[in-house]
């Protein structure tokens, strides 16, 4: 019954910015750390980013810090990723996913989301 759908995709130049929104049904997001990750052709999956329930604290990886924030909206059950200064080493298929019920971000992710496509090009 968990499900977690991705939208807000597409292509963008570079220099950029798109959000990417994160809509999970069948839980209440207030007890569910979500993490976006993102996989590129002939790349190995990478972790993007990770948004606490419990403190609203944010990690991002190295690669992403200071051009894009995570962030939550528990009422509309949503989660999302605000990409700024966008490159072309960002193009990639982008997942929502969440360890599961009161499990912090860093622990195994169980459920994903389908994925969708970012494209950072002239």
């Amino acid at each position: 019954q968990v499900q977690l759908v991705e939208s807000g995709g597409g292509l963008v130049q570079p220099g950029g910015s798109l959000r990417l929104s994160c809509v999970i049904s069948g839980l209440i997001l207030d007890y569910y750390d979500i993490g976006w990750f993102r996989q590129a052709p002939g790349k190995e999956r990478e972790g993007v980013s990770c948004i606490s329930s419990s403190d609203n604290n944010a990690v991002y990886a190295d690669s992403v810090k200071g051009r894009f924030t995570i962030s939550r909206d528990n009422a509309m059950k949503t989660v999302y990723l605000q990409m700024n200064s966008l490159r072309p080493e960002d193009t990639a298929v982008y997942y929502c996913a969440t360890p599961g019920f009161l499990v912090p971000c860093g622990h195994e992710y169980d459920y994903w989301g389908q994925g969708i496509q970012v494209t950072v090009s002239s």
